[in-house]
């Protein structure tokens, strides 16, 4: 993975919009970890292979990086993303890493299921 380049995130972001894709949102802050730590909240969030449409989505923030889609019921929203995954030409592949490299948070849409 490479750290994103917003520019080319809001280019894939763009070229996706307005179709049915298939979406994973995950976040974690350690709910499978948290025996080792008790000072850590376990929670996690997961959602794989559900389908969405957005007619807007938007990348900001200087890093970590936040993506929001708009739905036409609502909005979809990602924050604490670092790396995307390059070689991936017909996904959008992001991800957040804390200090450590773990994975935090991880947002993908592509056109087939993941």
């Amino acid at each position: 993975m490479q750290l994103i380049n917003p520019a080319e995130i809001q280019d894939r972001i763009d070229q996706l919009k307005d179709q049915d894709l298939y979406i994973h949102l995950e976040m974690t802050t350690g709910a499978y970890a948290s025996h080792l730590d008790s000072s850590k909240h376990p929670a996690a969030t997961f959602i794989t292979n559900a389908i969405v449409r957005y007619s807007h989505g938007s990348i900001s923030g200087n890093g970590p990086f936040r993506v929001g889609l708009k739905m036409p019921q609502g909005w979809i929203y990602s924050e604490g993303l670092t790396h995307f995954e390059e070689s991936e030409t017909h996904r959008l592949i992001m991800a957040g890493h804390d200090s450590q490299g773990k994975l935090i948070v991880a947002l993908q849409l592509s056109r087939e299921p993941f």
